[in-house]
């Protein structure tokens, strides 16, 4: 006779796997960047790019400052010449001497062995595009690449980036070898087409070269334009690296994303959805707007995910004929004098049907029972009921006597 097992005596997830609401990260290796690690079951780094010419050294610090002040851990700055590898010198001093060092990434294109070396002196990780690091101008007249071209392409290709990978080897630094659809090399496209498969090719062909180094200090991205290419890229890297034993961390972003509520929506799209399934150490959000704006972004993707308690999380009801109260306005209240808390859960529901229900992993609740009133709760246990007037200075004060509250 079969034996059954009590479903109540178990968690959700126990009794369903289905049930389980916890993201399970896929295990990666630790990359330092600076003071910043990458992977090895760390929080999600935050990451965005400087738009500022880094020949201006003024300029590009106060730049970096701004963005690393409201929460971006590692910046990226573009070297396309000689001169701007040489300008990270002074930038990183000008931080020095008035800020605080700041992990930096300097972003290296074109043929740029020189350009990479110099900066590599200079900066916590190099950046580098396969399709674009040894650059081949496309021929109209090819119409296939032969085995012995490939590899002719290929040891050209190994004998450009030893000598950087050796020495951030040796400086004990990090490689990033991120892939972009829009610049698959040649090679690469004639063999692979212009497909998911042909950038985790190009990230794998890199990778080998490091790993035959001794050299595994390595930051993985795959970004596409358009969410189903990257999704689909980002899934078939960590497949392979999971087939063949490599367990590299991965940066997240939708490149090119635009501006604005659409922009957002894409990134979020994007990111969001391989972090949920979860596959993904470190995310940028790329927005046609200064760069200041993609940090909060970033933030709420991780917040809604719940992989990073940044700020207060904010349930509410979308409001119906039962609610007692302006709930919209409501809520502009109670956000304005609690956004600059962080780790709390804040349910604000417009009446008693669904508020206690709806509200139960919330820390604090306010909630409309009766016209006029307002109901305050700790959890699930109602505290004190309050004139509507009165709501917000009193959940103010029930949030102090519990200790956590902080000056704004």
């Amino acid at each position: 006779m079969q034996t059954l097992s009590n479903p109540a005596t178990k968690s959700a997830a126990e009794a369903n796997p289905a049930f389980d609401t916890k993201i399970h990260r896929r295990k990666t290796r630790p990359v330092k960047v600076g003071d910043i690690t990458i992977g090895g079951g760390h929080p999600v780094v935050v990451q965005s790019m400087i738009n500022e010419d880094t020949l201006d050294i003024e300029g590009a610090a106060a730049a970096i400052r701004r963005l690393h002040e409201i929460g971006c851990e590692i910046v990226r700055v573009t070297v396309p010449s000689m001169a701007h590898a040489k300008a990270i010198a002074d930038i990183k001093q000008k931080l020095l001497a008035t800020y605080q060092p700041v992990p930096l990434v300097a972003d290296v294109h074109h043929n740029g062995l020189k350009i990479a070396l110099e900066v590599a002196k200079h900066v916590d990780k190099v950046r580098i595009n396969p399709g674009l690091y040894v650059f081949e101008k496309p021929s109209t007249e090819r119409t296939e690449y032969t085995q012995s071209e490939f590899e002719e392409i290929g040891s050209r290709i190994r004998a450009t980036l030893e000598p950087l990978v050796i020495t951030l080897r040796d400086q004990g630094k990090a490689m990033r070898i991120g892939v972009n659809h829009g610049s698959l090399a040649e090679r690469m496209l004639f063999t692979y087409g212009d497909t998911p498969e042909g950038m985790v090719e190009s990230a794998l062909e890199f990778i080998r070269i490091c790993e035959s180094l001794d050299y595994r200090n390595v930051v993985i991205s795959l970004k596409a334009s358009r969410v189903p290419v990257m999704l689909a890229a980002y899934r078939l890297m960590a497949q392979r690296m999971d087939e063949i034993g490599m367990d590299y961390p991965l940066h997240l972003g939708v490149t090119e994303a635009g501006d604005g509520e659409y922009g957002r929506i894409k990134s979020t799209a994007g990111i969001g959805t391989l972090l949920a399934e979860g596959i993904g150490d470190t995310i940028r959000v790329s927005l046609t707007e200064a760069p200041e704006k993609e940090i909060p972004v970033c933030y709420s993707i991780l917040q809604a995910l719940g992989l990073r308690k940044t700020m207060v999380e904010y349930v509410a009801c979308p409001s119906c004929g039962r609610t007692l109260f302006n709930l919209e306005e409501v809520l502009h209240r109670v956000r304005e004098a609690t956004n600059h808390l962080t780790g709390l859960d804040i349910a604000v529901m417009g009446c008693i049907v669904n508020g206690p229900g709806e509200m139960a992993d919330a820390d604090y609740g306010y909630v409309g029972k009766q016209p006029g009133y307002i109901s305050l709760y700790r959890g699930r246990e109602e505290i004190k009921r309050v004139p509507e007037a009165q709501g917000v200075e009193e959940l103010i004060r029930l949030i102090k006597a519990d200790g956590r509250w902080v000056a704004p």
